[in-house]
């Protein structure tokens, strides 16, 4: 790939350190990286390969820099199907991070609660997700080193899902969990469409997050997935869905957000049995 290898000449020349997680930062969650520390920061657009953001609440650039003494990754915004990208190219940020040498990934999105036991502003662990998108961003010559036919028998990592709980448990953050529902967008649900996704076993639903963790695995990187339940899907509350909604949630949710991550990368750091790099 002409554009991957023009994005890590890019990459190499301005990082100073191996990243050993990459963090993607949702829809009003990308206040964590303006706090990383000795931040090298990079619009996407001087990026090769990398297209700009054009989503209300994502800044569009990458973060390199420290977060409780882990090297980190951070894209604030992501590329989205909605946008008219090919879903390969969804998924650059995650095959450039693993060739740098990040091994984990910490995907985060805002989502609609389908299940009406969720509120808004939940911090939802994803166990498991459904891709509703149409895409794969495997399909097509087999890039060298993917394998053709990758397992996803356990796309979240059991590991990074327990330390998330401890973690919540210690700092008293409510954190729920469930299923991920990915569609295209970029229109909202329907009634009907959530009562369906419902009886298919989804607690949430986005326009997101699969692509990525799909080549993550396919990669053999380690995932951890934590929606922002934002607001209740169509039909399970009465009141229509906007964006500024999805921002606004995002904005009060960020203390919460904030301590959960820095408590899961202090537990990452300390515990040999996490691998990091």
């Amino acid at each position: 790939m002409r554009s991957m290898t023009e994005t890590l000449a890019f990459l190499h020349e301005r990082l100073t350190e191996r990243p050993r997680v990459l963090l993607i930062l949702g829809s009003g969650l990308g206040g964590f990286a303006d706090e990383l520390e000795d931040a090298v920061r990079i619009p996407y657009a001087e990026i090769p390969g990398f297209p700009p953001s054009t989503v209300e609440g994502h800044k569009g650039q990458l973060v390199a820099g420290r977060a409780e003494g882990v090297e980190c990754l951070a894209l604030q915004g992501r590329f989205h199907l909605y946008e008219g990208h090919p879903p390969e190219r969804l998924a650059l940020p995650v095959r450039a991070a693993a060739a740098l040498g990040a091994r984990t990934l910490i995907v985060t999105n805002a989502a609609g609660g389908v299940n009406p036991a969720f509120r808004a502003g939940d911090l939802m662990l994803i166990e498991d997700h459904i891709n509703l998108m149409g895409r794969n961003p495997l399909i097509g010559p087999v890039i060298p080193g993917d394998p053709r036919f990758p397992d996803m028998s356990e796309p979240y990592d059991r590991g990074l899902r327990a330390i998330a709980e401890r973690v919540a448990l210690e700092r008293r953050i409510r954190l729920v969990r469930g299923v991920y529902l990915a569609v295209a967008g970029p229109s909202y649900e329907t009634p009907a469409e959530v009562r369906m996704f419902r009886r298919l076993g989804a607690d949430a639903v986005g326009m997101s997050t699969v692509p990525e963790v799909i080549v993550a695995r396919a990669l053999g990187v380690r995932v951890l997935g934590v929606s922002l339940i934002t607001n209740a899907a169509a039909g399970v509350a009465a009141t229509p869905l906007s964006h500024a909604d999805v921002v606004a949630a995002g904005a009060e949710a960020a203390g919460r957000f904030t301590a959960l991550l820095r408590g899961i990368l202090t537990e990452l750091q300390r515990l040999p049995d996490v691998e990091l790099a």
